[in-house]
């Protein structure tokens, strides 16, 4: 699975049913692109399709749970890599990552 992919799988589980626009605007890209994406998504299962409640023009796509499942299994193997490397850092380097935790948290949240 790309990672485009998965990150559009992390943002429906995230934020919940969306439509593919909101899918594009959250995840910075042009519509085309994302219309792509959910297609293969949905393709091999991984999201679902169903009618916009409001607008009959549009769809909403909400992550299935088999997307659910990839989304946790990549989870265990990141979290996996994260403690084996983790383990081999020197204190100071360990006391330097949480440091730079607070940072990134701003970043992200920005």
């Amino acid at each position: 699975m790309s990672p485009t992919q998965l990150s559009v799988l992390g943002t429906l589980r995230t934020n919940g049913p969306q439509t593919p626009s909101a899918i594009a605007a959250y995840e910075r890209v042009q519509p085309p692109s994302i219309t792509r994406t959910i297609n293969c998504l949905a393709d091999d299962g991984y999201v679902v399709r169903s009618a916009h409640p409001d607008d009959g023009r549009q769809v909403m796509v909400t992550i299935s749970d088999q997307g659910e499942e990839v989304l946790a299994a990549e989870r265990a193997r990141r979290d996996q890599w994260l403690g084996q490397h983790f383990t081999k850092l020197s204190t100071t380097e360990k006391k330097t990552l949480r440091e730079a935790i607070v940072v990134l948290d701003k970043l992200a949240a920005s």
